[in-house]
């Protein structure tokens, strides 16, 4: 049976969750790293599946690539050979960086209102290919994983089965319309859903979502 391996975005915060999810409320001015993933996560083990769900190193001391590395060592460390590797955000930068170095442990990319980049950019060039200004979104700043540009051979990518699930409601949005474009410019590479939710469907819609991600590990 595959696991699932939850990567999240930029590290929220207690503040924008709470404003989001009627449960779990926690106290305000703390972040909450790979606990975004918390109302999804007993659903996906009742199925039986294994999960992990990391809090990535320190956005504001660590890099694009140090993250990439992170969860490769998890995967190793855990002798994971087929995962389905899902993506929050700014997480899709990461999933993809993992997918290059190690496809034929990949069963499924599963990436939810995230990032879906082009060789060569970074989460920032991203942003502007959407003709938005990155400071225009509350807490993100010009750190390291989000400036650094990640190649990768599009090839390798290709073979991976992929689902994107689009936030509707998202004040991502302009980037995750540039994400749609891309999909539908490579018919049969991908399924594609779109969900009634906020940028944060674990807040907003956790039983929803727990339940396509089941579902996309029975496609």
């Amino acid at each position: 049976m595959a696991a699932y391996v939850l990567v999240h975005g930029g590290n929220m915060s207690t503040d924008a969750w709470n404003n989001l999810a009627q449960k779990p409320v926690y106290p305000p001015g703390e972040r909450l790293g790979g606990k975004v993933w918390d109302p999804v996560v007993p659903g996906l083990q009742k199925e039986g599946y294994r999960v992990f769900a990391p809090t990535l190193a320190d956005e504001w001391q660590s890099s694009l690539t140090e993250h990439i590395e992170q969860i490769i060592t998890l995967i190793d460390e855990s002798e994971l050979k087929q995962m389905l590797l899902v993506a929050h955000s700014y997480g899709g930068m990461v999933i993809t960086g993992v997918a290059d170095r190690i496809p034929e442990k990949i069963v499924r990319l599963v990436y939810v209102d995230a990032a879906l980049p082009d060789s060569g950019q970074s989460l920032f060039d991203i942003i502007v290919s959407a003709r938005c200004d990155p400071a225009s979104f509350v807490g993100l700043a010009p750190d390291k994983p989000y400036m650094e540009k990640l190649f990768f051979d599009g090839q390798k990518l290709k073979a991976i089965p992929k689902t994107y699930m689009r936030c509707k409601y998202s004040d991502f949005a302009p980037v995750t319309d540039t994400a749609k474009q891309k999909i539908a410019a490579a018919p049969g590479e991908w399924t594609y859903i779109e969900l009634p939710s906020s940028h944060v469907p674990m807040a907003s819609m956790p039983e929803a979502l727990t339940r396509l991600l089941i579902d996309a590990a029975k496609q």
